[in-house]
């Protein structure tokens, strides 16, 4: 998936006459000063953080200016700083909105009933996990006919919206539809969606494009701003491949496997870092680039956890060995090892014919790991 920033989200909202207020983005302080000046962005401004990360407001990565002074004051003391994990190398200025209501709209892409849902919600401005059921109203959206003018009706009365902020509404909801079939999104969210005088003005953008889709969409292949830099690496040599915020980095193989893994580890107080889902490979070269991966993150320690199905345990082993030998001995971590199923006996042997300890039991190793990452903490 593509996720976009709220600046990139907002380009299409205006592509796609969604409206928002009027602001750019900039990448240094100076530049955040001349757009005011300039009167590209009205005063009094909003200066956000353009991270994806949620929770901007709260974590001091939104800030207010009244004067072009403040406007870079405002950014310098954002760019550059870590959020989340994130590092902001963009700001977005906008005009400050005098907000009377703010509401919840969305489509997202329902897997399990396979088609588009309109969501909304009259109490907008939250996070949206926070809000009950009973206060999102769903409707499921049939892509041959698209979204039907009943259902803009239903949203209409839902978020008490008629008159002028009715048919506003029901452009607003056309044209955001639009853009989640045209662009193949997954999700397309605006929270808050505000009230401001006789008009409605998206406050926020949340714009995740579905990645399968990226033949029709060449713009996007040079976005990863959801994409640390050793994610980016991963990407270009087909390894599954994610930072997390904790301590120990997980190597298994296949999405539930991994998961499972991660579960365990938290269930011991363990704080999963990094997760590499060899998925079936049969290379012993690429387990031995995706163990180097690894070990660029500087995990504490390291959870193997792999079932040998299509994957031998024999390869995993022996690619992980070759790998070994090229970390520095200065930049070693402990690794736990479980392997079980095609060829585990003779994986076993070759780890610990390394020196690796390797531990059939699933919770048993789990705990070994968590124990591992702590000790080097």
């Amino acid at each position: 998936m593509v996720k976009l920033t709220e600046g990139r989200g907002k380009e299409l909202f205006r592509k796609y006459g969604v409206p928002v207020p009027s602001g750019t983005v900039v990448s240094t302080a100076p530049d955040a000063e001349q757009a005011v000046r300039s009167g590209k962005v009205p005063l009094p401004c909003v200066v956000k953080a353009q991270v994806l990360a949620g929770g901007r407001g709260k974590g001091g990565a939104v800030r207010f200016a009244t004067t072009p002074e403040e406007a870079r004051a405002a950014a310098a003391a954002i760019l550059g700083a870590t959020f989340q994990g994130e590092t902001v190398r963009e700001v977005l200025l906008e005009e400050k909105a005098t907000i009377v209501r703010e509401l919840y709209v969305s489509f997202a892409l329902d897997r399990g009933a396979r088609l588009p849902v309109l969501m909304v919600s009259a109490r907008g401005g939250v996070e949206v996990e926070s809000v009950g059921d009973v206060d999102i109203d769903r409707q499921p959206v049939e892509p041959f006919p698209g979204l039907a003018a009943f259902q803009r009706r239903r949203a209409a009365r839902v978020l008490g919206l008629s008159g002028a902020l009715g048919a506003d509404l029901d452009r607003l909801l056309g044209n955001l539809y639009r853009l989640f079939d045209r662009e193949d999104a997954e999700l397309v969210e605006v929270n808050p969606l505000a009230v401001v005088g006789e008009h409605l003005l998206a406050l926020d953008a949340k714009v995740i494009i579905e990645d399968d889709a990226s033949f029709r969409h060449p713009e996007y292949a040079a976005i990863h701003d959801d994409r640390t830099e050793l994610e980016e690496i991963a990407r270009e040599k087909e390894i599954a491949f994610v930072q997390l915020d904790g301590n120990i980095g997980v190597i298994a193989n296949g999405a539930g496997l991994t998961m499972a893994t991660l579960d365990v580890l938290k269930e011991f107080g363990g704080a999963p870092g990094v997760f590499l889902d060899l998925g079936g490979t049969d290379d012993p070269q690429k387990v031995t680039e995706a163990f180097l991966l690894m070990a660029k993150a500087k995990p504490h320690a390291v959870f193997l956890n792999i079932f040998g199905g299509v994957t031998r345990c024999d390869t995993v082993a022996k690619g992980l060995v070759a790998a070994l030998g090229t970390v520095p001995a200065s930049e070693r971590f402990p690794l736990v090892a479980r392997i079980r199923g095609n060829n585990e006996a003779e994986g076993i042997a070759i780890l610990r014919a390394a020196g690796v300890a390797s531990v059939p039991d699933l919770r048993e190793s789990a705990q070994l790991v968590v124990a591992a990452a702590k000790g080097a903490a």
